[in-house]
């Protein structure tokens, strides 16, 4: 089955690292918000290509074990915000273009009953983000690609609040964004290096 792809149009993330209380709010109403992971503060990689587009065939089922519309942040978002953090067009005299697709970025969940009488039920939550990046020049047909895939899981007790969820997911994607970041900017150098304009040194041994 041919999946159609979605073209993501918003890239800034509207949630806020500060707390919201209610009218009467006191320190226990505060509700904590999370906001996607961002790589700002990383140098972007430099590509020889007109334009960057971003897009995602990936399509949330809303029913379980499928659970990514229950995070407080989306891995989804999170993997588009990564491409305009971290990816640039820099050769806009070339016809070359960049694409970055999202093909999965799902959560779900799984009940683990406790093997023992007293011992707590348990939820696993696996997560995974199936990403490629390819290059192509419409003018000589030539092209590059990579891929990455990238997982977490985490268990909990099943009778962890909401609030204690929210911080473990959010955790989750942290860390599954950190490891993506590190695969996908190594594979880029090593797969796509003929159109990567800022290439990472390779030491030389005598």
């Amino acid at each position: 089955m041919i999946k159609a792809k979605k073209v993501l149009f918003s890239f800034i993330a509207a949630a806020s690292l500060s707390a919201c209380g209610t009218m009467y709010g006191t320190a226990e109403d505060e509700v904590t918000q999370y906001k996607e992971p961002r790589f700002q503060d990383m140098p972007p990689i430099e590509l020889k290509v007109n334009r960057v587009d971003v897009s995602s065939e990936f399509t949330p089922t809303f029913t379980r074990p499928h659970v990514e519309h229950l995070l407080p942040v989306s891995v989804e978002k999170s993997a588009t915000l990564w491409a305009h953090d971290r990816l640039k067009a820099a050769d806009f005299s070339t016809s070359r273009i960049a694409e970055v697709t999202i093909k999965d970025a799902s959560v779900t969940e799984e009940l683990e009953a406790g093997s023992q009488i007293f011992e707590q039920d348990k939820v696993k939550y696996s997560t995974r983000l199936v990403v490629s990046v390819k290059v192509t020049d419409p003018q000589t047909l030539a092209q590059a690609s990579t891929e990455v895939e990238a997982w977490r899981t985490l268990t909990i007790p099943a009778a962890t609040d909401i609030a204690g969820k929210e911080q473990y997911w959010n955790s989750m994607v942290e860390k599954l964004m950190n490891d993506f970041n590190e695969r996908m900017t190594s594979n880029i150098h090593q797969y796509l290096s003929p159109f990567v304009l800022n290439q990472e040194l390779v030491p030389t041994y005598y």
